[in-house]
């Protein structure tokens, strides 16, 4: 694992090596909005089956996505007028929205009919988005079913020496509090809450 310091005055040369390495298919732990995560290139087959892998997750479950703005949702999903002014209200920001599936463009570890979609209020993740051009999976770094890993030190040592690891780690220091997107299901007539976090949300709220 490579481990990078995230500074401010070098994002530009930092992007280059992240967008780089998520072209090759490589699995990056990165802090975002919310917590730490692992991203990796969502039209990329083998680099989602290597976060599962890292994970020990099982395929079953899938991954939401992050994209960079409403256009390229709407690549992804099927969105009405009522649901873009939901959207428009919590994006960019910490709510993850599932959808109905649309197109038949490529995208991996998500569900046929639906998807979960977010664009983060991350300059770095939004940055690596306009830069790649592609949706990017993304999930907490931890192993399924254990609590959040949100120091890169600590993510540094416990994937050290197995198998399957992040292949490059970016060091922005812990983050102390953080807490998951709030995860609301939109494909109904009234939202429904799937899980909470960081942002309130109305409970079964007409959308």
């Amino acid at each position: 694992m490579e481990i990078l310091k995230l500074e401010r005055e070098k994002l530009s040369e930092l992007l280059v090596v992240v967008v780089r390495d998520l072209r090759k298919g490589k699995v990056i732990a990165i802090p975002t909005d919310t917590i730490y995560g692992l991203i990796a290139d969502a039209s990329n087959g083998k680099a989602v089956t290597k976060v599962f892998k890292i994970k020990k997750r099982p395929e079953s479950k899938v991954f939401p996505v992050f994209v960079k703005d409403i256009k390229m949702a709407k690549k992804f999903a099927k969105i009405d007028k009522r649901q873009e002014e939901f959207l428009k209200k919590y994006w960019p920001g910490k709510v993850t929205v599932v959808l109905e599936r649309k197109g038949r463009k490529k995208i991996y570890g998500v569900e046929k009919k639906t998807i979960g979609l977010r664009i983060p209020d991350s300059k770095i993740i939004n940055a690596i988005i306009s830069k790649i051009k592609r949706p990017l999976v993304q999930t907490s770094v931890n192993i399924s079913g254990q609590p959040s890993i949100n120091d890169p030190e600590k993510i540094s040592e416990i994937f050290l020496g197995k198998k399957f690891k992040p292949d490059l780690i970016i060091d922005d220091g812990p983050i102390k509090e953080g807490l998951r997107s709030t995860l609301v299901d939109l494909t109904g007539e009234e939202l429904k809450i799937l899980r909470e976090g960081a942002i309130k949300i109305q409970w079964n709220a007409k959308i």
